[in-house]
């Protein structure tokens, strides 16, 4: 890290000394690294600083380097960075304060509070029942937070894997029927009535749990407006196997759409009977994605499968 942004974490925390103490992980691709700080002198005891920079050479662990791609990333870390600045402090669901960002030359610097200090400590690669439903509480909670708001300075449309975005992936992809009605799909879900502000990257990961239940999310580099549903199909596939997702398809909506009412207030069939039938849209959506991202990827099943024919269908009748 430069000498400047460590004057600059300093400043910000009115700390009188910092200490690097570990690095919690590297960035996609080689363009930074999340590090923890241990501060001297202020009334933060610690600071998770998202240090983003450039790379000289971008190495992508599927081999995907392009412009397009780094393009994708530069954006997603100045929307993350616009997300921070003029939409985290309005969220009813848990985030992480920030406290400062900057950005210098190549480099930008992310100062955010220590969910490890603020009683978020555990991460999972196995859930259980109550822990998908605290996640389901929160994703609602977002949603109805920024229900109707226009995502200026985000993502026009939210989540990382969006057709307009990956032109790639649809290029290679073998599926002809799906890569036929790819842009059917993404039209069906983008023309919905109902908008809110997406995570975008609703996986497991990106959950920290405290030891009561709670959780709390992280990581908003692809924010932006849609369809809720794609939040949850794309969190459902990220913690569960086939069998459960469908297996459990009714529950986790029933779940999904109580806590959004409850945090709106009121019950809003309209939107529940729109968005209960794009929930399948989204799941084929992803599917597009990965099938040509990664076309052996373990998501990649009987259940999505037959979600997306069926979805093929409905739109081509």
């Amino acid at each position: 890290m430069k000498p400047y942004f460590k004057f600059f974490i300093l400043e910000k925390t009115k700390a009188s000394s910092l200490q690097e103490k570990e690095v919690i992980q590297s960035l996609w691709s080689g363009y930074g690294k999340i590090k923890r700080f241990l501060l001297e002198g202020s009334d933060l005891k610690s600071v998770v600083v998202k240090n983003v920079q450039l790379p000289k050479k971008s190495n992508h662990p599927r081999g995907w380097n392009s412009d397009i791609s780094h393009q994708r990333k530069l954006k997603s870390y100045q929307v993350e960075s616009n997300f921070y600045k003029n939409y985290s402090k309005q969220s009813i669901a848990r985030l992480p304060k920030c406290f400062a960002i900057e950005q210098k030359d190549d480099e930008v610097l992310m100062v955010l509070e220590d969910l490890d200090a603020a009683g978020f400590p555990i991460r999972k690669q196995n859930v259980s029942w109550s822990e998908i439903e605290s996640c389901l509480e929160w994703v609602a909670k977002f949603h109805a937070n920024f229900l109707g708001k226009e995502p200026i300075g985000l993502w026009k449309v939210g989540t990382y894997w969006h057709l307009e975005t990956r032109p790639q992936e649809l290029e290679v992809l073998d599926d002809v029927v799906l890569k036929k009605t790819a842009t059917a799909i993404d039209k069906k879900l983008s023309n919905c009535k109902y908008k809110t502000f997406v995570h975008g990257d609703a996986k497991l990961a990106n959950f920290c749990f405290s030891k009561d239940g709670k959780v709390a999310g992280v990581d908003f580099q692809y924010v932006g407006g849609g369809c809720g549903m794609k939040d949850v199909a794309y969190f459902i596939g990220s913690c569960l196997y086939e069998e459960d997702c469908e297996r459990l398809e009714s529950k986790i909506l029933d779940t999904y759409f109580s806590h959004l009412h409850n945090s709106l207030g009121e019950k809003n069939q309209e939107l529940e009977k729109e968005w209960r039938d794009l929930y399948h849209v989204a799941w084929a959506d992803f599917h597009r994605f990965l099938k040509g991202w990664s076309p052996e990827h373990w998501k990649i099943n009987s259940y999505s499968e037959r979600i997306t024919k069926q979805v093929i269908s409905n739109l081509c009748n």
